[in-house]
């Protein structure tokens, strides 16, 4: 049985820039309208135009069932959220998951946004220090992945830095490490393998070598890991209700370094405190 590479060629790889920043592009013009009184439908709409105006397609409508742009979680809900009429509140920690897909090949990016709130400004504090350990896990994975003989190192190295984080001032145990829901290959479709986890597992993991194209996106919980699926079938949200950050690029392995398809500098300003310098496609 004829199984594809999970490598790509360098052609492929550059073919694999637009849509990453298309991707970034779509998540920008979001971000600013996270904001009390807006609805999650409102943001989906605006990722949705964003990607049409630069010639692209949304993948997420091409998953099966689903007919959104985006996925967007609020509070103890951590991924796969379906955008609807709910209206946004100060406070409230949103996590917004997108993607493109241009000439057949796709970008896949995820973020955290807290909104502010002058009467729980612990709250927002509490929020906004969980999603800086669950972007900072992010970033401590990508910035692996330059060194990484295999995939599973990345997961190492996401697990260490949020146990050093210490532990949740919420639960006052470790934050939580969703295990059933992981990062993975990308290309020609959104979701394709290597499977790439956010903790340490005895399997090594997939060979990191040049043409290799991941999603890394660590989902932590400021609480337990447990999860479960609401009726709607698709959001996956805690069970003992804690809240749940989201962070996530799509990056590229090359004979000259790596380098993050979904943000605009490549992942310099993120991956500078790692000492590391991510090198542009050829």
């Amino acid at each position: 049985m004829f199984r594809r590479s999970i490598y790509k060629t360098p052609a492929q790889l550059r073919a694999m820039v637009e849509p990453g920043l298309i991707t970034a592009a779509a998540l920008e013009a979001v971000r600013p309208l996270i904001r009390p009184g807006v609805t999650t439908l409102e943001l989906d709409a605006e990722a949705n135009r964003t990607i049409l105006a630069r010639g692209a397609e949304s993948n997420f409508q091409l998953v099966r069932g689903y007919h959104h742009t985006i996925c967007v979680s609020v509070n103890e809900e951590v991924v796969h959220g379906i955008p609807s009429s709910r209206v946004l509140e100060p406070g409230d920690i949103v996590s917004v998951d997108c993607g493109a897909q241009f000439d057949g090949w796709n970008g896949d990016s995820a973020i955290t946004v807290v909104i502010p709130d002058a009467e729980r400004p612990d709250l927002v504090r509490r929020r906004e220090e969980l999603s800086r350990v669950t972007e900072g896990s992010m970033w401590a994975g990508i910035a692996a992945l330059a060194t990484a003989a295999h995939l599973g190192d990345v997961g190492a190295a996401i697990e260490e830095y949020i146990e050093a984080q210490g532990p949740s001032e919420v639960s006052g145990e470790p934050y939580g490490i969703l295990r059933e829901y992981v990062g993975h290959g990308i290309g020609r479709k959104m979701h394709e393998a290597p499977s790439v986890f956010n903790y340490r597992t005895p399997d090594p993991g997939a060979e990191v070598k040049p043409g290799l194209v991941v999603a890394i996106e660590p989902m932590v919980t400021a609480g337990g890991e447990a999860t479960f699926v609401e009726d709607d079938d698709w959001t996956v949200s805690t069970v003992d209700g804690s809240d749940g950050s989201h962070w996530e690029h799509s990056v590229a392995v090359h004979a000259g370094g790596i380098w993050v398809l979904t943000a605009p500098d490549g992942g310099a300003a993120g991956l500078a405190p790692f000492g590391v310098t991510p090198v542009p496609l050829a």
